[in-house]
């Protein structure tokens, strides 16, 4: 007796295709959204195949339909939710462009400084006065004409690039 009965009510099964692709299995009928080409299976001697002609069939007043769409309805519940899911979204999105400005105002102020020291070394070097610098082993060396060229090509370069 016990097989039969759970014979029976999985014969009494539904089964939809929902929005995302699933196959879903349910004793119930499918959602309204569910379209009906969607059903996959009814249960046997089911002809109806949307809950509101279910519940008619049940004895029971089924809600009427509304002619505006749910989207357009009364908003749901959660609506306090995505107000504050959206202002933290907006103080993370500022904090974003307020770190972003702050980078930007290092940098701008790096090449600034770089920019002068750059200036103030070519005025030096354009002088014509002996310029010496200490090498890898921390002697003493006096530039010649040709490191004094390099120098001044890379200074140059500086300039270029910071002196905008």
């Amino acid at each position: 007796m016990a097989l039969v009965g759970t014979c029976v009510a999985a014969a009494a099964q539904w089964q939809w295709i929902d929005k995302d692709g699933r196959k879903v299995f349910s004793d119930r009928a499918p959602p309204v959204d569910v379209l009906d080409k969607n059903i996959v299976k009814r249960p046997q001697g089911r002809a109806s195949s949307t809950p509101a002609a279910e519940a008619a069939a049940a004895g029971v007043e089924a809600a009427p339909a509304s002619p505006v769409p749910a989207s357009t309805a009364a908003p749901a519940k959660g609506v306090g939710v995505d107000k504050e899911l959206e202002a933290k979204k907006k103080q993370a999105t500022d904090a974003e462009i307020a770190k972003r400005k702050a980078e930007e105002e290092r940098v701008t102020k790096a090449k600034v400084e770089n920019c002068a020291r750059a200036k103030q070394a070519k005025t030096t070097y354009d002088s014509g006065v002996r310029i010496s610098r200490s090498n890898a082993a921390g002697e003493k060396e006096i530039l010649d004409d040709a490191a004094r060229a390099e120098e001044l090509k890379r200074i140059q370069s500086v300039i270029a690039a910071d002196c905008k």
